[in-house]
């Protein structure tokens, strides 16, 4: 293909790139090294028949002024990283200092709200990566292997995760999970606690998030290997069938290897949706117990007092933590490219 035609065909696409991905994360960038201008205070003198007394006031006219000289703020450099809210640099050492050990410490690092989100934030992403992938390869071998005549009702119930609205979803699981719901209730007979409850235990809590997001996102991965499935090369499977090879040594040496790339690209995307996980906090409810990064900046948005430089901050810190976590996959991916 030509230069000149390839830059026809990609000159969309770059201007769509530019104008809704890449200006709005230097907004975001310049928005985070900023901090809201000090209110500017006065002193006034009041005088009565009694005598006079001296009190400060905001001076609103000057501080509107300041605004509007400056709309971003008052540069602060990379002070609201450092804070407490943040990566709170000064607080972690005083934690490794006073800690008796790596429990103490980790007890005393969850204190801080930032790592206490991204402790989350990660855990989930760890867990319910992988769990859906092998979910969804797991169905999608099953589907592919029933007759075709039942193939259209199991793959219907097998997409009604990704029908089902979210929000509508996750409300159902958290009455289930109610103590007089049937998950609840069941838990409560299983453990012999009937005071035991789901939504009161922050490890039960996210466990219950995890099972959740594996549920509601392996149909994504099911989609995806069911038509890669479709691609298999038939002679390769019936030539090993004849050598005498089980079902077992096909999936491994003939389709995993055929599906590996569509396996790095859900794991890219799925790393991505997993890192910035949202919804499920607020439909559970379950924020007392699991803040995510998104659930932080929500926070600092949300409310009378909008931490806007805050919210950038925590944005920039979740951007760098998704390419430190996609760089492994797209070194790999960059290589076999570049061998090929």
């Amino acid at each position: 293909m030509k230069h000149a035609t390839f830059l026809r065909f990609f000159l969309p696409t770059a201007t769509a790139m530019l104008l809704f991905i890449a200006l709005p994360i230097v907004s975001v960038l310049i928005q985070s090294v900023h901090a809201p201008h000090d209110r500017v205070v006065v002193e006034v003198e009041n005088c009565t028949p009694f005598g006079c007394t001296k009190s400060t006031v905001i001076d609103q006219a000057a501080t509107e002024r300041l605004r509007e000289e400056k709309p971003q703020g008052r540069f602060v450099g990379l002070d609201i990283y450092r804070d407490r809210s943040h990566l709170a640099f000064s607080e972690i050492g005083e934690a490794w200092n006073q800690a008796t050990g790596a429990g103490d410490f980790f007890a005393r690092l969850m204190n801080l709200p930032f790592y206490r989100a991204l402790v989350f934030t990660l855990t989930y992403m760890v867990f319910v990566t992988p769990l859906s992938i092998l979910l969804g390869f797991v169905v999608a071998l099953a589907v592919n292997a029933i007759p075709r005549l039942f193939r259209g009702p199991v793959i219907f119930f097998s997409l009604l995760p990704m029908i089902v609205t979210p929000l509508i979803g996750a409300l159902i699981l958290f009455w289930m999970v109610d103590s007089r719901g049937i998950i609840g209730a069941a838990v409560q007979w299983l453990a012999n606690d009937p005071n035991l409850s789901l939504k009161a235990s922050t490890t039960l809590t996210w466990i219950m998030l995890i099972v959740y997001g594996t549920w509601s996102t392996a149909p994504f991965a099911f989609v995806v290997y069911y038509a890669g499935l479709q691609t298999v090369p038939q002679d390769s499977l019936e030539s090993a069938m004849l050598d005498g090879a089980t079902r077992w040594h096909r999936i491994r040496y003939i389709v995993l290897p055929h599906l590996m790339p569509l396996t790095v690209f859900m794991f890219l995307i799925k790393i991505m949706d997993n890192f910035r996980v949202f919804e499920p906090i607020v439909s559970f409810n379950a924020a007392a117990h699991a803040q995510s990064l998104s659930y932080f900046i929500y926070s600092d948005l949300g409310g009378e007092t909008r931490l806007l430089s805050s919210a950038a901050a925590t944005s920039v810190l979740t951007i760098a933590g998704v390419l430190v976590l996609l760089s492994p996959v797209l070194v790999r991916t960059w290589r076999q490219f570049g061998k090929a």
